[in-house]
């Protein structure tokens, strides 16, 4: 009883501590707000301002507050299984066993060595591009990092927020940069009254401009991930298929692959709801080679109907039409000729991702 109390201690102390990031930026959001709105009070900006910042506000808060997407329960091993696995000590009967029911999902990705990818904390098969997460101790869905600022894993169903609210703080930082500009460069020049204000103006110039160079790294970094339909950890490492290591598995070129993560209506681009394609156990993929053990139409839904999903199993229904429409787009949403080629090949392959812990 006393290793199991200590334990939650030390679990209750980290939950704690993983807010301390969360907060710092909202005390830094806060404090940014009263500088600019009570003190700095241009008022012909202020319209402008309020609506940067509520989009930002809104972006931050849907990223924080969107729980990650688990697999299935397609994915998850039944007791039988688990009773089998457990009685058998060879890795390569294990692996059978775990081929055996691989057969009926739609899972392409392979660990380095070629083997099923297996969750033994989460007893399940790894959906593609599916990872677990040390700090959220669960499987999360197109995995693409665990993010200490959020307090909460970027996954297929919070990544478009992600975006959003790296692209509204950015937008945030460079509108109080530029507009404080002018007084920054008074407050050097000795033209504003020597009041509380030009203390506040001089520190809200010095942390928007730095806040900007690094949010514009950032975000120029995941638009190139957009744009190339890879996850931070699939950057790292390739995806592993049956035929070996590639790491433009899912890409089906840029605009196709933007569509995946923002959605076919561009009405919904901007805004902080859900929109991406697909329902984040199965993904279109450009390969040709396809996968003779495995089913060639995994299913496609929104994570919206995701207690309807639970109850089908794969592959009981064909794509739905938008992310068909991945697939089947004239050679125009490709990003090359070959990539074009690939698409009328590969048509309704759907690919997944690399063995990765985070």
């Amino acid at each position: 009883m006393a290793p199991s109390g200590s334990r939650s201690i030390k679990r209750g102390c980290q939950r704690v501590l993983y807010w301390i990031p969360v907060l710092f930026i909202a005390l830094i959001v806060a404090w940014s707000y009263y500088a600019y709105v009570l003190q700095l009070c241009i008022v012909v900006y202020l319209l402008v301002y309020h609506a940067i910042f509520i989009m930002f506000v809104w972006a931050y808060w849907q990223t924080i507050f969107t729980k990650p997407m688990n697999p299935l329960k397609e994915f998850h091993l039944s007791y039988s299984d688990k009773e089998l696995l457990e009685r058998e000590d060879r890795g390569e009967s294990q692996q059978e066993i775990l081929r055996r029911i691989a057969k009926d999902l739609p899972i392409y990705t392979r660990t380095n060595s070629g083997a099923i990818r297996f969750c033994d904390r989460c007893q399940l098969l790894k959906p593609d591009r599916c990872h677990h997460c040390s700090v959220c101790d669960k499987c999360i869905l197109k995995m693409d990092h665990h993010c200490p600022w959020v307090n909460n894993c970027v996954g297929f169903s919070n990544y478009k927020y992600f975006m959003l609210f790296l692209a509204y703080s950015l937008l945030y930082c460079l509108f109080i940069t530029a507009t404080d500009l002018q007084y920054f460069i008074k407050f050097w020049t000795n033209g504003l009254p020597d009041t509380q204000a030009k203390f506040h103006i001089l520190f809200l110039f010095f942390s928007a401009s730095m806040f900007s160079v690094s949010l514009a790294s950032l975000f120029t970094y995941h638009c190139w991930l957009v744009c190339k339909n890879r996850s931070t950890l699939e950057a790292v490492r390739a995806p592993v298929f049956r035929h070996g290591t590639d790491k433009n598995g899912f890409s089906l070129g840029v605009s196709k692959n933007f569509r995946q993560v923002f959605g076919d209506e561009v009405k919904y681009w901007p805004v902080p709801i859900f929109s991406s394609l697909g329902e984040g156990c199965s993904f279109p993929s450009c390969l040709v080679n396809l996968d003779p053990e495995q089913p060639s139409s995994p299913t496609g839904s929104n994570p919206a109907n995701k207690g309807a999903a639970e109850g089908r199993q794969f592959p009981s229904k064909p794509l739905r039409e938008s992310q068909s429409r991945l697939l089947t787009s004239t050679p125009s949403w490709t990003e090359s000729d070959n990539a074009a080629d690939k698409d009328k090949k590969g048509a309704s392959n759907p690919g997944m991702t690399i063995e990765n812990e985070a």
